[in-house]
């Protein structure tokens, strides 16, 4: 009975330590944006609406504009979806904890804008588009950037791989097999636009940040008569 009871404890003990952490990202606002991002993704793909919300050239010159930016949450089929959603799994577990829910849903906003924008104006070649993989690389390159300030090691190794990914795509095209698993042709472009955008937003918001705390740190105490 001593035995069991010896072994069960520290089983006990990681289950709560599992449920703790559960209900923590529950109630975290940022890890709830992440999943509504995510259901969100996937109740656009399942409700077949693919085919109206993707980028398409053609509609937005016409001032169907909103495609634009709708065209980051669709996808080819569930495949891409899937790889997609795997993606900002990583993501959210690697780097969400450095930014606040709105701020996450402003990178992902303006990332996702920056690479249908930037589709539309300099990639005129592209007549339709669909997928969240160019927001990602916005959203992984502004957390990896917080992330130096706290691992710097770490969250360096990682900025490199990921830029020298994206220096791969400008010069050798998309990765090996990832045109397979997509099931269809490969935007790097759209990589590197949505890298730019969640970049130059996430500089921008840490800046932000450090000047709050620098401003709040040197701020007088009030005092109360």
């Amino acid at each position: 009975m001593f035995l069991a009871v010896r072994i069960a404890s520290p089983i006990r003990l990681d289950a709560r330590i599992m449920i703790q952490s559960s209900e923590f990202l529950i109630r975290s606002s940022a890890h709830r944006l992440a999943l509504c991002i995510g259901l969100l993704c996937i109740a656009l793909q399942y409700a077949g609406l693919a085919d109206s919300l993707r980028f398409d050239r053609e509609s937005i010159d016409s001032g169907h504009w909103w495609l634009l930016l709708t065209g980051n949450f669709v996808h080819l089929g569930s495949s891409h979806l899937w790889m997609n959603m795997a993606g900002l799994a990583l993501v959210v577990a690697l780097v969400w904890q450095h930014f606040s829910a709105l701020q996450w849903l402003l990178l992902t906003l303006f990332s996702s804008l920056v690479v249908g924008v930037c589709l539309w104006l300099f990639n005129p070649e592209i007549q339709g588009y669909v997928g969240f993989s160019g927001t990602l690389h916005g959203l992984i390159i502004a957390g990896v950037l917080a992330d130096l300030r706290i691992y710097p090691k770490s969250a360096g190794i990682l900025l490199i791989l990921v830029v020298g990914k994206l220096a791969w795509e400008q010069v050798g095209g998309a990765l090996p097999g990832s045109e397979s698993v997509a099931g269809g042709l490969v935007v790097v472009d759209a990589h590197l636009y949505g890298a730019i955008g969640g970049g130059v937003l996430g500089i921008l918001l840490i800046a932000l940040g450090r000047w709050q705390n620098s401003h709040r740190d040197t701020a007088p105490d009030s005092e109360t008569p």
